[in-house]
């Protein structure tokens, strides 16, 4: 049974790709991008436009009879080697468990993929038991922040596309980790590319998603792990400018991520590149000499403080203790204390 989104959309993708088709696909989950690119796929691949004239039936949980849908699923292609039946919503399916019935005795013929977003069905069901011995059961989950980055650089690099780690990361500080709302972003910068580049910049990035390359919560990091003052104010005084798109929530938890992740590397007895990477569980080693640096300009002391303030700070912004100063001030008192 799926428990790996990423692995698990790849591997399935590229058995369709390969028309290894399963009878039955349960795609379920909170995120619904995954599950509409398996469903697409799954739609472009097994039938020609021609045979989904007469071989591809949608239904929609709100309004459908599950009698009817396993009716549909017992009929036999017409001119096509298989048939598709789509469910769609089908967490607002009356009696969704009655399609166990089918599920127990399926028609090779067909291809039923059933779409349940918003949750997922309880694995312990003899329906997902059944679905899982003969078809596919896939759950889409929510990707962490810190899988946000190397999903966009697999996006572009399918699309062969290149971005640095750092454009990455500036996407992911920016747009967070909603798909629906990270999809159209990407695809603006695809269209963006002048003519012959295949390489997504910071410059392109800044243009297109109104990204400042030089005042950005990455930069504000950099500039407080490196204890830089001056930059770190100059990113301040943007941030204040343009609190609108630099919300002090946003900032606060990028840097509470990586003080806190920080931190656990006190605690390491080795304290290199590879035992970083390994404790943290991250891919690239781009963002390591980050947290090599923290760790000389920063001791442990110090740094449980500043995730104190930040846990302080946060409530703060939101308006807990705090009568008339403005995000503004806030962030200033804070990288402050952060810095000295």
């Amino acid at each position: 049974m799926a428990t790996s989104t990423k692995s698990s959309f790849e591997s399935i993708s590229n058995d369709i790709r390969r028309r290894q088709f399963k009878p039955i696909y349960l795609l379920m989950g909170d995120e619904g991008y995954f599950i509409d690119e398996l469903t697409t796929l799954i739609s472009d691949t097994l039938l020609t436009e021609v045979e989904k004239d007469f071989n591809m039936l949608t239904f929609y949980g709100v309004d459908s009879d599950v009698n009817i849908i396993i009716s549909s699923a017992r009929r036999f292609p017409m001119m096509s080697d298989h048939q598709l039946i789509i469910v769609k919503e089908a967490q607002q399916l009356d009696q969704f468990d009655l399609l166990d019935h089918y599920v127990k005795n399926p028609m090779l013929s067909t291809v039923l993929v059933i779409n349940y977003k918003h949750g997922s069905v309880d694995k312990r069901k003899s329906l997902v038991k059944h679905i899982d011995k003969i078809g596919v059961v896939f759950e889409s989950k929510k990707l962490y922040d810190n899988q946000i980055p190397a999903f966009i650089t697999s996006w572009f690099r399918e699309k062969e596309i290149g971005i640095d780690e750092k454009s990455a990361q500036m996407l992911t500080d920016h747009l967070g980790n909603e798909i629906s709302k990270l999809i159209p972003q990407l695809q603006k910068l695809e269209v963006s590319l002048p003519e012959g580049a295949r390489r997504v910049t910071s410059d392109l990035i800044e243009k297109n998603v109104g990204i400042s390359k030089e005042f950005n919560n990455f930069e504000l990091q950099k500039a407080i792990i490196t204890k830089n003052v001056l930059a770190a104010n100059r990113i301040v005084d943007y941030f204040s400018s343009n609190p609108k798109d630099n919300p002090m929530m946003v900032t606060v938890a990028i840097l509470f991520n990586y003080f806190s992740n920080l931190l656990e590397c006190f605690w390491l007895s080795q304290k290199d590149e590879q035992s970083i990477m390994a404790a943290l569980n991250m891919r690239s080693s781009f963002f390591v000499r980050d947290y090599m640096t923290g760790l000389r300009n920063y001791n442990a002391g110090k740094v449980m403080e500043i995730i104190s303030d930040l846990r302080t700070f946060d409530a703060r912004s939101k308006g807990v203790d705090n009568i008339s100063a403005s995000q503004g001030e806030l962030l200033r008192e804070l990288v402050y204390r952060m810095m000295h």
